[in-house]
């Protein structure tokens, strides 16, 4: 009797224990330290890694920091030689893995570089790249806007020395008038081998792969969609399950409508979250880390704003505008976007 006595007590203990709500964070500003400023910079794509920011720029400059001297920029030039003119690249894509770093340019002729060296090169008059990221050391993905008839994917298998474009046999049909944006390289997300690419557009769905871009499934969502500028422009998932994503139309920036979106399923259902308030077009969302898929940053030329309730209410931080943000920790991010590289530290 005593021994069950003994564990009723434990048994009580741990349900009271587990009782305990979690304090919840509530940043209540941001504080912006500028790092790099120039008139001429525009910056979409920006990357942390192995304690380096990098960036690539619409100009076709790489600029690499190290974090512990930030005020400092590592400066590189990627050209194409060409039979008459030397062509500057216009980088929207970056993926920086361990000390590889790849650049991708958005229009024909489109041009992936491997550390300078060009591994990939598309002539298609259609040609518009949008966003790219690695599954690991080896293995890559890179999505553009159609083509053919359906959404361009390329992959590589082989940390990067060869890319190989899908067959539209392989992938789901688009729409007409689906493609995607290159704003702030996040039309693609991913957890562990779970794949999710937004487009946007006259539709805007979610391609989605289980298996590293073996296979794929689409999904439908509740976005705004219907015109050339309206959509998903990013998205982000903290774990298999709970993702979001924003856009809207940049034409529009402060239209507030269906312009939020949330899945708990993986992307199968999507959600209208805070129609007709908090943010209207933002560029770019990014998962605060260790939030428990309950806090969200976004960004974009109208400013910074903040959610701690995945999303539901959402309280403006800054009118200070950026293209793109990734965190370091959970309270540190950097931001780019035209003219500037940023240091963002969020406070309660």
């Amino acid at each position: 009797m005593r021994v069950l006595l003994v564990c009723l007590l434990l048994l009580g203990l741990c349900s009271c224990k587990s009782e305990v709500p979690l304090k919840q964070r509530n940043f209540s500003t941001v504080k912006i330290e500028t790092l790099l400023q120039d008139s001429l910079l525009n910056v979409r794509a920006l990357e942390i890694n192995e304690g380096r920011v990098v960036v690539a720029t619409s100009s076709g400059k790489i600029l690499r920091s190290i974090l512990s001297y930030m005020n400092y920029f590592e400066e590189g030039n990627y050209w194409l030689q060409t039979e008459d003119s030397l062509l500057p690249n216009n980088f929207r894509s970056i993926a920086f893995q361990g000390d590889k770093t790849f650049t991708l340019s958005i229009s024909s002729p489109a041009k992936l570089f491997y550390d300078g060296r060009l591994v990939y090169y598309e002539t298609h008059p259609k040609a518009f790249y949008d966003s790219m990221d690695f599954w690991n050391d080896q293995e890559g993905i890179a999505i553009g806007d159609p083509t053919d008839s359906c959404m361009s994917i390329i992959i590589t298998r082989d940390g990067g020395e060869r890319w190989t474009k899908l067959s539209c046999d392989d992938l789901p049909k688009a729409k007409e008038g689906e493609a995607a944006f290159a704003a702030s390289d996040t039309n693609i997300a991913i957890v562990g081998v779970h794949t999710w690419v937004a487009t946007g557009g006259k539709a805007s769905r979610i391609l989605y792969s289980p298996d590293k871009g073996k296979t794929w499934e689409v999904f439908e969502t509740p976005i705004l969609q219907g015109k050339v500028t309206t959509g998903m422009y990013s998205l982000d998932f903290y774990d298999e399950n709970n993702g979001f994503a924003i856009g809207g139309d940049y034409t529009k920036p402060n239209d507030t409508l269906n312009n939020k979106i949330r899945t708990a399923d993986g992307g199968r259902s999507w959600e209208v979250v805070a129609n007709g308030k908090g943010p209207g077009y933002r560029s770019c969302v990014q998962y605060v880390p260790n939030s428990n898929a309950k806090e969200l940053v976004v960004v974009g030329f109208k400013g910074i704003d903040y959610s701690n309730d995945s999303g539901d209410t959402w309280k403006h931080l800054s009118d200070e505008g950026f293209y793109t943000i990734r965190f370091l920790n959970d309270s540190v991010a950097y931001a780019a976007g035209q003219g500037r590289i940023s240091q963002l530290i969020f406070k309660e």
